[in-house]
């Protein structure tokens, strides 16, 4: 196992740099279908189906388990099946690579931040609440300007954890199987893993699910913000670690709140807070000793931050495999 983990870093380290370079690769996925976008239609389709508000929430909670173990064991066999296409050669491995770049989000997580923070600075409030609207399930409407860039900045930090890190790491523990097994769990726990009236039983399953498959990869995220904000002269590596160390807990997300109170400790901004979604309204603690009045330049120093932290997880993963060729005496 730890050779085949092995002989997968510097083909994570190739994918990273595809995704970074490549971004969403529209033009190609605009004549093919993305995978998530097929995993959203399985998701949406059994929903439809199976989620049937007449049904007691005993049965819907089961229905959901069972839809969580076809779908994730479905994208498990797909992972399989494609690394039997590809294994064995230079051109198999760099397909591979490819394949695992395509469910990356490095860039696309990137450009949509950086969008909000466009919007908000040259375009005005209506177009900022438009663009994050995008990226977070919030009502827009209720959403200020400093409203806006808070929720810009939370979903940069909680998706580096579920969008890169995650994926990352999954991919090197198990390949291309964990890698799309990974990427089914977390579309459904986006789509169906909500506190609402019609997926709190059905959804149940896809939200513990989801808790269980990040439970390393989210403080490994909020770790490389700490340390990515040591590089940096408007970032605070020792205030990010000791608001992670103080602060994770108390996000509603176990797992959300690592990278967001690292990110918060990072900017001297206070995240997370009371939040109005269209089902519900949250009423959490900040994470932070900073200031919730956060700006379109706050988006822009949350985004330099992420870049550094994506260069230390691709640093890492080259410098792993690189580790035992330049210890090997000549």
């Amino acid at each position: 196992m730890l050779s085949a983990l092995y002989d997968r870093l510097p083909l994570l380290c190739l994918a990273l740099g595809i995704d970074a370079a490549c971004g969403e690769m529209g033009l190609l996925f605009r004549a093919l279908p993305h995978p998530v976008v097929l995993a959203g239609r399985a998701i949406g389709w059994c929903d439809h189906r199976l989620n049937r508000p007449a049904d007691g929430a005993a049965r819907r909670r089961a229905a959901g388990v069972l839809i969580v173990l076809g779908l994730v064991g479905l994208a498990g066999a797909a992972g399989w099946a494609l690394h039997r296409l590809c294994r064995g050669s230079v051109p198999g491995a760099a397909a591979e690579a490819f394949a695992a770049a395509v469910l990356l989000a490095q860039r696309s997580l990137f450009d949509h931040v950086a969008d909000v923070g466009g919007a908000l600075s040259h375009d005005g409030i209506d177009a900022a609440r438009v663009a994050v609207a995008r990226i977070v399930g919030r009502d827009p409407a209720r959403l200020d300007a400093a409203a806006v860039a808070r929720a810009a900045i939370e979903s940069l930090a909680e998706n580096f954890s579920d969008g890169v890190v995650a994926p990352a790491l999954w991919y090197l523990a198990a390949g291309l199987p964990g890698l799309l097994a990974y990427k089914m769990a977390n579309t459904l726990d986006s789509m169906i893993g909500h506190n609402s009236e019609r997926h709190r039983a059905f959804g149940w399953a896809a939200a513990r699910f989801d808790d269980l498959l990040n439970l390393i990869p989210a403080p490994l995220s909020g770790l490389l913000i700490v340390a990515a904000a040591a590089f940096g002269p408007d970032t605070r590596p020792a205030a990010a670690l000791r608001i992670m160390r103080r602060d994770a807990r108390n996000h509603r997300s176990p797992n959300a709140g690592w990278p967001e109170a690292a990110m918060a400790g990072a900017l001297g901004l206070a995240l997370a807070g009371p939040r109005h979604y269209a089902a519900e309204t949250v009423d959490d603690p900040f994470l932070g000793d900073g200031t919730p009045d956060a700006t379109a330049a706050d988006i822009g120093r949350a985004l330099r931050l992420y870049v550094r932290a994506c260069m230390l997880l691709a640093a890492l993963s080259a410098g792993a495999w690189l580790a035992p060729h330049l210890t090997r005496p000549w």
